[in-house]
């Protein structure tokens, strides 16, 4: 009997003990609750493909993905832009380096640690009537602020077409790319500095092309990542989710065309599928490299052009305005490398309705012209760690980000060595460079060199020919 009461006392305090509910520990990891996002502005400067890493980052989730309840703010003008960084009301700028450098000799401690596009996207777009550089005398230019991008840009065209700005040429400070488009349609202007897409709808309207500022992928500081020494070394956790987020959206950029084009549609705010097409390959895939290192020789080529006013610019080093620590950080650790392996985690944020879109086919990467010399002696060089461009390897470095001519050109030029195996003369078009026309008439865009030498007396800068020039196009040695 006495065994009995013991299992019944017993059965009944097992069933109380069921019946009682259960509360997990305190300190359980997995039942605390998810730490809360951290509120940032980010400030973008410009209305263009270049600007597309933001864009991305932030329509498919990356910075909340990371912590970060991030919200975009457009600043016209690198410059403006630049303010806001220094007073705080931005965490970090996607901005024009000429920008940063300007601010950072003026003692900012403002600095790059990414580099987003590190060539000229610019084209310089003239009014119907002008077809060479000297007509262009007495005319106006339009940019959008003094001692951004495009104001550098232009001076810089018009200076190796020996005109002098303010002089020859009025230029006159307007605005973001829309409203300096809208004015040379209106003629209001004759020429203005614009990039992709609105210089596809540029062509279409029947303007010229003047000049195209990727000639021969002349390296650049155009648009990267900035931030304050201040915010990176009081915040290094929070710059670092910052880039893994930026560098996220530039790969869903380059594995997702139809989503990318979308979204490239939305802030560029056109439906034309023509701009919108070459926005995403000539920038988009072409020239946004997946490991975004600044340009040390971009950087350089803007100290040089300051330098000629500037004694402060010509004592510096290209070096003080960029902090490459957090890029390589994410690099040497195969952050960037697994994204690629795995090109499906990028879409994994997709809403259901674009979860079956099956990525585009993954282009072969375009590599930066050279890679930026480290910052330290121990720090390891870019170039091996990006994946080489998809054409020769003897290619000259300038030349791989030279976007590839189209699938007619191999033919056209197959036919003009066979029919005309001389020397022969050539009316330079819209869109030519040295590059694309070595690739045309001998089919190695490498050979570029070939022209210049031939040209050299009236192309003073291989990086600048205009619509109308006669060149003089030599016979294809096949032994160069």
């Amino acid at each position: 009997m006495k065994n009995v009461t013991s299992q019944i006392a017993l059965l009944g305090l097992l069933i109380a003990c069921l019946a009682a509910p259960f509360s997990p520990p305190a300190w359980s990891a997995e039942n605390s609750p998810a730490p809360p996002l951290k509120k940032i502005t980010i400030g973008y400067s410009g209305i263009s493909p270049s600007q597309a890493p933001a864009w991305m980052a932030y329509e498919r989730g990356f910075f909340r993905k990371y912590g970060l309840d991030a919200q975009l703010i457009f600043i016209e003008s690198g410059s403006r832009t630049v303010q806001t960084l220094i007073s705080g009301d931005v965490i970090a700028a996607q901005v024009a380096g000429t920008s940063v450098i300007q601010s950072n000799l003026q003692g900012s401690g403002v600095v790059m640690i990414a580099g987003f596009l590190n060539t000229m996207d610019y084209k310089l777009m003239v009014a119907k009537d002008i077809v060479r550089p000297d007509q262009l005398k007495g005319k106006t230019v339009a940019v959008s602020r003094a001692g951004s991008s495009s104001d550098f840009a232009t001076r810089y065209a018009l200076e190796k077409y020996g005109l002098v700005p303010d002089k020859d040429v009025t230029i006159l400070q307007i605005g973001s790319q829309p409203a300096r488009f809208s004015a040379l349609q209106s003629g209001q202007i004759q020429g203005v500095m614009i990039a992709v897409p609105l210089t596809a709808m540029a062509t279409k309207l029947g303007l010229n092309t003047l000049a195209d500022l990727q000639m021969l992928g002349l390296e650049y500081q155009h648009t990267g990542l900035a931030v304050s020494q201040k915010t990176l070394k009081a915040q290094p956790e929070m710059v670092r989710n910052l880039l893994k987020a930026f560098i996220e959206g530039i790969h869903f950029m380059k594995t997702n065309r139809k989503e990318a084009i979308d979204i490239l549609a939305k802030y560029i705010k056109t439906n034309d599928p023509d701009a919108l097409q070459e926005a995403y390959e000539s920038i988009g895939l072409a020239l946004i490299p997946e490991k975004p290192y600044p340009t040390i020789k971009g950087i350089q080529i803007i100290l040089r052009e300051m330098g000629a006013k500037d004694a402060a610019a010509r004592a510096a080093r290209p070096e003080q305005f960029v902090d490459m620590s957090v890029i390589k950080n994410l690099d040497s650790s195969g952050f960037i490398d697994r994204l690629y392996k795995a090109p499906a985690v990028a879409r994994t944020l997709a809403p259901p309705k674009m979860a079956a879109v099956a990525a585009a086919p993954k282009p072969a990467p375009i590599a930066e012209p050279s890679a930026p010399p480290a910052v330290t002696a121990k720090a390891p060089a870019v170039e091996v760690k990006v994946k080489p461009a998809a054409r020769e390897e003897k290619l000259h470095a300038v030349a791989k980000q030279v976007p590839p001519v189209s699938a007619k050109a191999p033919a056209a030029a197959a036919s003009t060595k066979s029919e005309s195996p001389a020397a022969q003369q050539y009316t330079v078009k819209p869109g030519d460079t040295l590059a694309r026309l070595a690739q045309q008439f001998y089919n190695a865009a490498y050979k570029w060199e070939k022209i210049y030498d031939a040209n050299k007396e009236q192309v003073k800068n291989p990086d600048y020919i205009f619509i109308g020039m006669k060149l003089l196009i030599p016979a294809d040695d096949k032994s160069s």
